[in-house]
């Protein structure tokens, strides 16, 4: 809706999905797959890294081979089919905070794996002029090409040029509403933007309108205000499955 996020904005995104990585690398979960679909964001316009549907336990000095992600997003060594680890994830925010300050991607998703390693490999990934000097080089080193000098540690991440000043304790980072999110939720354009394509006829098999997202259980489909949780739970445990 706007085209791109100022470098005041990626700083604040950048710190808050720094702070989840190294959490989630510290019990040794690689995500594999950072990517700006897997971000949502609270009342107060903060980022929640979701979706570890591809993530896997990988201890430290273990290495994983499954080329898995999504392609435009995928560091080259997960590309090639591995060896890699917790490394990548780096390297998908980098792509991802290269996104959100120019509003667009390096490169464009190529149909395959094997086609978008070889752009990846070839491009040299040069930071565009109106980056700050700060910027530029903390997505340098994320977007490095060899996963052992890349930039992969909340530490290094924390010493970056880019963030002095920036404190890394979450609940300070979000003790302040992001404005601009907050101002975008009356942005005109926000319904159809929303939609991402999707029409009502895509979803007429559902029993309530997904599009306008209810806010309260009195909004919700008579169906599903009647819907016993607790019975499902128990006739779903009583068949193996998992009610999520």
């Amino acid at each position: 809706m706007i085209g791109r996020f100022g470098e005041e904005a990626v700083r604040v995104f950048a710190a808050e999905l720094g702070c989840a990585l190294g959490f989630l690398h510290d019990f040794g979960i690689i995500h594999r797959d950072v990517k700006m679909e897997n971000v949502l964001l609270t009342d107060k316009g903060h980022l929640r890294l979701a979706d570890f549907g591809l993530s896997r336990r990988l201890e430290r000095g273990g290495r994983a081979f499954t080329i898995c992600g999504t392609i435009q997003y995928m560091a080259p060594e997960v590309l090639s089919g591995g060896p890699y680890n917790h490394a990548a994830d780096w390297w998908s925010l980098g792509i991802m905070l290269f996104a959100l300050a120019t509003g667009e991607f390096p490169l464009p998703a190529e149909p395959d794996h094997c086609s978008m390693l070889r752009r990846v490999r070839s491009y040299p990934y040069e930071m565009p002029k109106t980056f700050s000097p700060p910027l530029a080089l903390l997505l340098t080193e994320l977007l490095c090409k060899t996963p052992v000098r890349r930039l992969r540690t909340l530490e290094r991440f924390e010493r970056q040029t880019f963030f002095r000043g920036t404190s890394f304790d979450s609940q300070l980072l979000q003790k302040t509403p992001m404005e601009l999110i907050l101002e975008l939720k009356d942005h005109p354009d926000r319904p159809a933007k929303a939609q991402r394509g999707l029409t009502l006829e895509t979803i007429q098999n559902f029993d309530c309108d997904l599009l306008s997202s209810p806010l309260s259980p009195t909004q919700l489909s008579p169906t599903l205000l009647n819907f016993d949780v607790s019975r499902a739970l128990t006739q779903g445990a009583s068949k193996n499955e998992v009610f999520v």
